[in-house]
């Protein structure tokens, strides 16, 4: 008979109610959701960029628009090459991610050519027109060049800026500074930089400064919004490290005694709030003060929190075998759950498996799995909000115990006996045999032997037997004995 070894009746509780998507990775940033707006690059792509520095400014582009929240209702990105024929390498419906804006600026060819930037900015020109009557969003232009040659750019600069474009620069030569003084949007000290290729990463956090101020508002974004907890962020609205916010958050319904505040640093761009209260409303004013006790900026939001966040209370493992595993746990309350995912996969490591059922179903049979196998399985309680609450155990499959066969006994003497036998499949936990024999119950002299063989034996001679024994040989597993055979067998004695 098939048992299930001890080793496998263990179950280690992994954890308590876990909430899956609730998770946060990193630290928000400095309230860059709060922009919104196109941001042309007019990148210089001419023969007098050496490729060196070429590949220099599309890493500063790069790191410069990391932060920035990208797509429509936020911030569009497209590139114009300068080249002898200029070239729009993406335009603003192009990416929508910042995952496919950094693969594309990092990407971009140097086209080499000529420098024919007044050409350029009339394409640039036409990509940011705006339909009279429309109410057009931040504009800003963002020159890269290394200063050679730039060309009669003034009529072009000045038909953009009339039309509310914003004009920065950066020049990684060191010439022609009255031609760019007149191109960028005062104040010149903010817009306009001059810098060797080596050293572009210093102005990126200026220039970024720069462009967030003339597409980003001021704004209190909340992100992070879990069940207990959320997070709140905002452009800074102090300066100088001089003065302190005021946060206020409480419920909905303000009242005198209804909410708390938090005195904050001048240096905070962000906080967390914990401790409250699931599926509730909440406001939450952000006030800024000035060094002279002043009352300056006052920021806004509301939100709510999550559902509580429920998941099963106990999972029991049942129905072991070679190749399977039934799964049960206790069922959520009833109306709360949408669907259970069950993902379960071999430990240390092994392709991870999941099965989706509905919410009113408390049990499921996992098949086809390895034989004597540790597996991790994770029960996750999907929940209508999107919320996730997961328990974990550990279970194992049982081993193939294969049974003996063909069990042989041939007499070798007068009162010897050769065994002999087969198992269907040796399993990798075969450990070896058990032979046990006994005289028959009518002879005189009533006795019991066992003998243990390694699992490369599958033979054995027994001697000294009395004329009617019974054998028997077992496989011994790992976790447990294997099903046996038994015979008996005749044997003439010398007196007979």
């Amino acid at each position: 008979m098939r048992r299930l070894g001890i080793a496998c009746l263990l179950l280690l509780l992994l954890g308590a109610c876990v909430p899956r998507s609730c998770a946060r990775h990193t630290a928000p940033g400095s309230g860059f959701d709060c922009c919104e707006g196109d941001v042309l690059l007019l990148l210089d792509s001419s023969g007098s960029v050496s490729f060196y520095e070429f590949s220099y400014m599309l890493h500063f582009l790069s790191n410069l628009l990391r932060p920035f929240q990208v797509g429509r209702g936020h911030v569009r990105v497209a590139l114009v090459q300068v080249h002898t024929e200029p070239r729009v390498e993406f335009d603003f419906g192009a990416h929508s991610s910042q995952n496919t804006l950094q693969d594309a600026l990092l990407r971009t060819p140097q086209l080499r050519g000529d420098t024919k930037t007044e050409t350029a900015l009339l394409l640039a020109q036409r990509l940011l027109w705006q339909p009279a009557g429309q109410e057009a969003p931040p504009r800003v232009l963002l020159w890269l060049t290394d200063g050679v040659e730039p060309g009669n750019v003034d009529g072009p600069i000045a038909a953009l800026r009339k039309e509310g474009v914003s004009v920065l620069a950066v020049s990684t030569g060191h010439s022609n500074y009255q031609v760019f003084s007149r191109a960028v949007t005062p104040p010149i000290e903010q817009h306009l930089y001059f810098v060797d290729p080596d050293y572009m990463h210093i102005i990126i956090k200026d220039l970024r400064e720069a462009i967030t101020e003339l597409i980003c508002t001021e704004c209190l974004h909340v992100r992070d919004v879990t069940s207990h907890s959320a997070v709140l962020y905002w452009r800074p609205v102090l300066t100088a490290g001089l003065g302190q916010y005021e946060l206020q958050y409480g419920r909905m319904e303000w009242s005198i005694d209804a909410y708390r505040k938090l005195t904050l640093s001048p240096d905070h761009t962000w906080t967390e709030l914990t401790d409250l209260q699931p599926d509730t409303h909440y406001s939450v004013r952000l006030t800024a003060h000035t060094p002279h006790g002043t009352r300056g900026t006052t920021l806004s939001a509301g939100f709510t929190t999550l559902p509580e966040v429920s998941c099963p209370a106990a999972v029991m493992v049942s129905e072991s075998g070679p190749d399977r595993l039934r799964v049960s746990w206790s069922p959520v309350e009833s109306g709360r759950v949408e669907r259970y995912r069950v993902e379960f996969g071999p430990i240390p490591r092994g392709d991870v498996r999941s099965v989706t059922v509905s919410g009113s179903q408390s049990s499921v049979m996992l098949t086809q799995l390895q034989p004597d196998t540790h597996y991790l399985i994770t029960i996750s309680a999907i929940h209508s909000s999107g919320q996730e609450g997961a328990i974990s155990v550990k279970a194992c499959t049982q081993e193939v115990l294969a049974a003996v066969r063909d069990l042989r006994l041939t007499p070798m003497g007068l009162d010897s006996v050769k065994v002999d036998w087969t198992t269907q499949e040796q399993g990798a936990g075969l450990q070896g045999y058990w032979v046990k024999w006994e005289t028959g119950e009518h002879s005189p002299s009533l006795s019991s032997s066992s003998r243990y063989l390694p699992a490369r034996s599958l033979s054995t001679v027994l001697t000294h037997l009395n004329p009617t024994t019974r054998v028997c040989v077992s496989p011994v597993y790992r976790t447990a004995r294997g099903e046996g055979q038994c015979c008996t067998t005749h044997t003439y004695t010398a007196a007979s």
